[in-house]
């Protein structure tokens, strides 16, 4: 408890106000180390020197292979290259990364609710709000993948309108975008469900695969990233599923193949026996 509230309170003073104190450690503790290096380097060079410190570098390793965006950005780039699908459609996942890695060996088309004004090779881009499916979108690809993104649909943090069943309109857009055996690559936290506002939400991963089921998306691959640095594949039994909602955070890479048109009404999940039965409606 104490070490996941100095990692809230690091986050946020880094990420929210761009204060790191961490940073700011490491760098008056390699100080001395970089004027050491100074005056080594100027002894043996008579041209000029501008000072222009780097003070980070020496605890990093040649590549940063320990991020979760890393793993499934790579795993599911090369998921799609093997499939070699006729259309491939993307939501809102990584320009930088995951988008770039399949702009290398294909075209893709990106949907995003926020603006991208770069022009990239291979890639179009497309705004639009993916809880709200325009009808003329329909069966419009047989691929597609949404990496990391489905966790923020509404709740503001990128301007999308406040929704607090977003992720469910999400992938109703997404099964609906699918033709008929077409399959979902999707990426979202799971571990104790929770919203963590308005940064993202967390999921139980049966919350994922219900709603995904009652809209025909039938589950044929699970893997989860631990800590940024392994890859582990689930075999999604009631245990299994049960452990993985209990944890603090991991990320599940979800792949689905829709296997029905015929989307089921849903709304609250109930359980009974380890059978998961929806009822209710969509709004």
């Amino acid at each position: 408890m104490v070490v996941d509230l100095v990692r809230k309170i690091h986050w946020l003073l880094s990420a929210q106000f761009g204060v790191d104190l961490l940073k700011t450690v490491r760098a008056i503790v390699a100080g001395p180390r970089y004027l050491r290096d100074l005056r080594r380097f100027r002894a043996r060079y008579d041209g000029r020197i501008t000072l222009t410190p780097c003070l980070h570098d020496w605890h990093e390793e040649g590549g940063a292979t320990t991020s979760e965006y890393f793993w499934q950005d790579l795993l599911v780039a090369r998921m799609i290259r093997a499939a070699a699908p006729e259309k491939h459609v993307d939501i809102g996942s990584r320009v930088d990364g995951f988008v770039a890695h399949v702009a290398s060996f294909r075209e893709l088309e990106v949907f995003d609710v926020r603006p991208i004004t770069t022009t990239v090779p291979g890639v179009t881009f497309t705004r639009a709000d993916m809880m709200k499916l325009p009808a003329s979108l329909s069966g419009y690809c047989d691929s597609l993948s949404c990496l990391h993104a489905l966790e923020h649909f509404g709740l503001g943090r990128y301007g999308d309108p406040i929704d607090a069943d977003g992720f469910r309109h999400g992938i109703a857009s997404f099964a609906d975008l699918l033709k008929p055996q077409g399959v979902l690559y999707l990426s979202v936290p799971i571990g104790v469900p929770r919203v963590e506002f308005n940064a993202n939400r967390v999921f139980d991963p049966r919350a994922i695969m219900d709603t995904a089921s009652a809209h025909g998306l039938a589950l044929e691959q699970l893997l989860i990233v631990r800590n940024g640095a392994t890859v582990e594949p689930v075999i999604p039994d009631s245990a299994s599923l049960a452990a993985l909602a209990e944890q603090r955070y991991l990320l599940g890479v979800f792949v689905f193949r829709r296997v029905s048109t015929a989307p089921i009404e849903f709304g609250s999940v109930t359980r009974s026996a380890g059978a998961h039965v929806l009822t209710g409606s969509h709004s």
